[in-house]
């Protein structure tokens, strides 16, 4: 008898509370009709004039864009970093902000920027409560390249030892190597009447990919490495994009970045800011800035990554580490061109010359800036980035 298991968040009202429309709508009344009322009252809802309809059909689109985008790609927790849901936010909010201004519309800058703060504020609740009451439940059919997924921490993983589900658990997704000679017919057929009652069966590799977010590279031919060179066009954008996203926020970030810099300079003995060269583009060095988050003799020793638990990281650092607010630093190194807002991690030399002899082709990450936010890096052998 082949049982497919139930698909997860399948019943109506799920359906209807996790589709897009529903989020857009409960965004809205939370990131945009609340912040009208609180600056304009009632009176926004009976008479409004041309400044505040901008400014609230803007930030709607914004707001529109962000969560279309969010859950376009944040579809594995992998991909799931605050600072990811952060970047993401500020871009929407720099593009609207830009665009109101290239294009002389009237707007309220005190409604837009107090819609970006609770917009802020809201990506952190639904990223805290999220992962812990939306974290994945993945069925898996352990055979070739599928056997040791379930060791992955970002999802609850259940094992099929047969091609049938006695019980009405439901699963987001189905997981196995699609390519294993293990796959007897009855776990073909069996895989073939779940993807007919709609549960999604996806190959352990890309799974890996997307839960881990580290991207094995295994072969690169020539013609794929002369296509990974950006163009000119691109890089000019991109730098520009860069350098305005960073000004339109520094009102913002400036405040927090001097209350950290008091409470980390109070807690413990050192500078409020660590500084270290690290290998950016083109396989050059220079200094990255980072609020400390470890004592001031943390690296003695000489370099090591940090760990779970890593008792060199102050109280304050573990906050700061988790909520990413020890990379705000790194926008000064944006803009002085060292960075860009997204890109690949830079790490020190004494690890760049490590991961050379273990990762194939590792040196082309160099081809572009670093940035603090990276959606996949090369894993390593033996060693965890942290």
């Amino acid at each position: 008898m082949i049982t497919s298991p139930n698909k997860r968040h399948s019943k109506w009202y799920e359906r209807l509370f996790f589709s897009t429309t529903t989020q857009i709508i409960i965004t809205t009344l939370i990131c945009a009709l609340l912040p009208a009322w609180l600056h304009w009252g009632e009176a926004f809802f009976t008479y409004s004039v041309e400044t505040q309809r901008n400014s609230f059909w803007g930030i709607v689109a914004c707001n529109i864009c962000i969560i279309i985008t969010l859950r376009t790609l944040l579809k594995f927790p992998g991909n799931r970093s605050i600072g990811f849901i952060v970047s993401t936010v500020l871009s929407y909010y720099a593009i609207l902000f830009i665009g109101m201004f290239l294009l002389r519309f009237n707007y309220a800058i005190y409604y837009l920027v107090s819609c970006l703060i609770i917009s802020l504020a809201y990506g952190f609740i639904g990223y805290f409560f999220g992962r812990r009451w939306v974290k994945p439940k993945i069925a898996l059919i352990p055979f070739g390249r599928a056997a040791g997924l379930d060791k992955i921490p970002h999802a609850t993983w259940f094992i099929l030892d047969e091609p049938q589900i006695n019980d009405k658990r439901r699963f987001n997704m189905l997981v196995t190597d699609l390519h294993s000679e293990e796959l007897s017919p009855e776990w073909q057929k069996f895989l073939a009447k779940c993807v007919l009652s709609g549960m999604p069966v996806l190959n352990a590799r890309q799974v890996e990919e997307s839960l881990t977010g580290r991207i094995r590279i295994r072969h690169m031919y020539e013609n794929q490495l002369g296509s990974l060179l950006p163009s000119p066009v691109y890089s000019t954008v991109k730098r520009i994009i860069d350098v305005l996203s960073v000004l339109l926020v520094m009102p913002i970030v400036l405040p927090i970045m001097l209350i950290t810099a008091i409470v980390v300079t109070l807690e413990s003995k050192g500078g409020a800011l660590f500084v270290q060269n690290r290998v950016g583009k083109g396989g050059k060095e220079f200094k990255i800035y980072k609020f400390r988050s470890m004592t001031k003799d943390s690296e003695k020793d000489g370099a090591q990554f940090a760990s779970s638990g890593d008792m060199r990281v102050t109280r304050v650092g573990k906050f700061i580490r988790k909520t990413r607010i020890d990379e705000l630093p790194q926008f000064f190194n944006v803009l002085k061109g060292d960075m860009s807002l997204i890109g690949p991690r830079p790490e020190q030399k004494v690890f760049v010359d490590q991961f050379e002899e273990q990762i194939p082709f590792y040196n082309y990450r160099h081809i572009v800036r670093p940035g603090p936010v990276c959606q996949h890096r090369p894993e390593p052998i033996d060693f965890e980035i942290t």
